[in-house]
């Protein structure tokens, strides 16, 4: 009985401190792998986007007494040491974080606590059915005109016409004569930070280290996307 009391503690105590070195949050990053599909039980077809997961660590504490509002810095995008500048060794160094991270965000919370600092994310808050909201830079298409950029009907085919795929008139009246702020122009379209809303969670396989989203989110292949707790769900 003596042994097996003992079994159970130090069951008992790996599994604390397992709990202990993860925290979930609100957030975490990942990859856009690209999207595939899947059926479900009853035999439908899914579109979904596969998320890699990546670890994610909190690298900085900040609390209100010392920097006037509270969250934390996560710290993801693992690199070789040699791509990691000295200032950079050293924070993570002091957060007691092995990984050669790269890249660093903050995310604010309503309280936080110094045991924290070099713990990993977890991903309770991203189980099968959550709703989360996934934000990433949309691709970059270049210089576009204005009916691939904001699906303008340009004018007539006809080789009589003159009016084609041009913007039209951009003008007021005499008063105020100027072109207004905000026209819609020619110009350079996507590299913007897009959020696609309400996209549910499918599978979130931590062994294999993927997670699928339903649908489509922004950006490219490769991409780094932070996956947030639905705030309208």
């Amino acid at each position: 009985m003596t042994e097996e009391t003992k079994a159970v503690e130090e069951t008992a105590e790996n599994t604390s401190n397992t709990v202990s070195n993860t925290i979930d949050l609100a957030a975490i990053y990942g990859v856009k792998a690209g999207m595939t599909r899947i059926f479900d039980e009853a035999g439908n077809h899914v579109p979904v986007t596969v998320i890699k997961l990546e670890k994610n660590f909190i690298t900085q504490v900040k609390n209100s007494e010392k920097d006037g509002y509270t969250a934390y810095q996560v710290g993801y995008n693992t690199k070789k040491d040699k791509h990691v500048n000295k200032a950079t060794k050293g924070r993570l160094a002091k957060a007691n974080v092995a990984s050669g991270l790269t890249r660093f965000t903050e995310l604010r919370v309503d309280e936080t606590k110094a045991e924290d600092l070099g713990k990993e994310l977890g991903l309770g808050n991203f189980t099968p059915s959550t709703f989360v909201d996934v934000t990433g830079t949309s691709k970059g298409k270049g210089f576009q005109g204005v009916m691939k950029k904001y699906n303008f009907a340009g004018g007539p085919a006809a080789h009589g016409s003159k009016f084609h795929r041009t913007t039209g008139s951009i003008g007021n009246r005499a008063t105020p004569g100027k072109v207004w702020k905000n026209k819609k122009m020619p110009g350079h379209m996507g590299c913007q930070t897009k959020t696609v809303q309400n996209l549910q969670v499918v599978e979130v396989n931590e062994d294999k280290g993927y997670m699928l989203i339903k649908g489509s989110v922004p950006g490219a292949k490769n991409s780094w996307v932070k996956i947030a707790k639905s705030i309208k769900k």
